[in-house]
């Protein structure tokens, strides 16, 4: 069976003032853009004592709307890029979109 999903909201979480490194490494991938939300972590001192790793609480939130063929090519330069080993200490995760409106096609 075909996967009814043509496209996936990729969301990455880093640390305040990487969004544009987000960005850079997504493009990579086939990503066209994507929009940046600021927000707050709220992991805080319970984090640090469990992970042995500093946490910022200031993060950005990248959201970016691809195809589902650039997923996982976009993931992997996230991880590469701005992943947790990074100074971004980035997350990231995708999930399936059932329907899309408002995008124009891309002329090669």
């Amino acid at each position: 069976m075909k996967n009814q999903f043509t496209h996936e909201a990729i969301f990455c979480i880093v640390n305040s003032g990487y969004s544009e490194a987000v960005m850079d490494a997504a493009k990579k991938g086939g990503a066209r853009g994507g929009t940046v939300i600021n927000a707050r972590g709220t992991a805080g001192k319970e984090a640090e004592k469990f992970f042995g790793l500093s946490v910022q609480e200031e993060k950005e939130i990248v959201m970016i709307l691809a195809s589902a063929e650039c997923k996982n090519s976009i993931l992997e330069h996230l991880y590469e890029e701005v992943g947790l080993n990074t100074a971004g200490q980035g997350i990231a995760f995708a999930l399936p979109v059932d329907a899309v409106v408002g995008l124009t096609v891309q002329q090669q």
